[in-house]
């Protein structure tokens, strides 16, 4: 039984890990990132409605579920939340997309919050589900731009 027909499932390379993900749709990109414990496959549901109007790309974060697990470096970087934006940068240009909007969900939140931040030219809508932004920079003035990307959602936290 396939959990999400229509879809295509596959792995890309990037810099740092194997991500598997599943995509489907035509439109604007829309990258989906999953909480902890789950995949991928927790936007079972709700991917084939928004593949009807977006290009759906729902990915795996490195460690969970078929996308590989690095062995952890001594300071545990390579499992940062900015580890796990970049991958999914990386794999959304492989997909061919310089620019997404995303959402994420529970540590997908937190690493669409850490991409807002390390990539604000990529993303051009952002929802966090599920998270308060808890760093420290995100009261200073240089964090204003990525903050206004995820709009009223981090407001009404």
């Amino acid at each position: 039984m396939d959990i999400m027909p229509g879809f295509t499932m596959t792995d890309m390379e990037t810099s740092g890990a194997r991500i598997r993900l599943r995509h489907a749709g035509s439109g604007p990109p829309l990258l989906l990132l999953h909480g902890n414990p789950l995949t991928h496959v927790s936007w079972h549901a709700a991917a084939p409605q928004l593949a009807q109007r977006f290009h759906v790309v729902a990915a795996d974060l490195r460690g969970y579920g078929d996308s590989s697990a690095p062995t952890e470096a001594p300071d545990h970087s390579n499992y940062s939340f900015r580890a796990m934006a970049q991958d999914q940068v990386e794999v959304m240009a492989a997909l061919g997309y310089r620019r997404f909007s995303v959402a994420g969900h529970d540590r997908g939140g937190r690493t669409v919050h850490r991409m807002c931040l390390d990539h604000p030219d990529k993303v051009i809508k952002a929802a966090v589900l599920d998270i308060v932004p808890t760093s420290p920079p995100i009261y200073r003035s240089e964090c204003s731009e990525a903050f206004r990307r995820i709009g009223s959602c981090a407001r009404s936290c």
